[in-house]
């Protein structure tokens, strides 16, 4: 028998799918919800809310969760503002509106999932590092893109993408050369890499 949250999840998952809004594949946020309850992570900060998918996922996995997140796309924030109103989860995740290089974010947090634009990650990273709570993690999606990554640049056929490619492999040697995190990359949906602060 489908609940009533499975079907609205699936009318989520159809809404993205159908305006080819990128949201976490089900790999990739089944890793992190088992990640949170493992850590016991208390608190969450998102760059990149979308459509409140990944969001709404990380609050009805862990009951205690609270999340920051982040959309500067107005269209998606209206929609993921409607999302969270609909699965009464307002309390738990509170919803900036702007773009997450130009805010100043508060506070501590125990984790930060990094999911927006792919070419910004290392601004992301470097400009939020100073939220996290000591021994956290920064987990960031999407480091394979769809298998871009792995391709030869010649392959690929725009020079948007290649672009992009480009920079995703900067922000991976980017992570493998700071000293202050143990980073474990995995192959788990499109590709993430755990950070660990030392």
């Amino acid at each position: 028998m489908v609940t009533n949250v499975e079907a609205m999840i699936r009318d989520i998952k159809k809404y993205a799918l159908e305006n080819k809004i990128p949201i976490i594949q089900d790999e990739g946020i089944d890793f992190l919800t088992t990640f949170l309850i493992q850590k016991q992570i208390k608190n969450v900060l998102e760059i990149g809310t979308a459509i409140g998918y990944s969001a709404i996922m990380m609050a009805l996995a862990s009951p205690n969760l609270k999340i920051t997140t982040i959309e500067r796309d107005e269209t998606r924030y209206l929609e993921a503002v409607k999302n969270i109103k609909k699965f009464q989860l307002e309390d738990r995740i509170t919803l900036i509106f702007h773009d997450a290089l130009e805010v100043n974010i508060e506070g501590e947090f125990d984790l930060i999932f990094i999911d927006a634009a792919k070419g910004q990650n290392i601004h992301f990273f470097e400009k939020y590092e100073k939220n996290l709570s000591k021994s956290g993690y920064i987990i960031t999606d999407n480091m394979n893109f769809h298998g871009l990554v792995e391709k030869e640049e010649n392959e690929i056929p725009s020079r948007n993408l290649r672009a992009l490619v480009r920079k995703i492999k900067e922000y991976r040697e980017f992570l493998e050369n700071n000293q202050n995190y143990q980073v474990e990359f995995l192959n788990i949906g499109d590709g993430l890499a755990v950070a660990r602060k030392e």
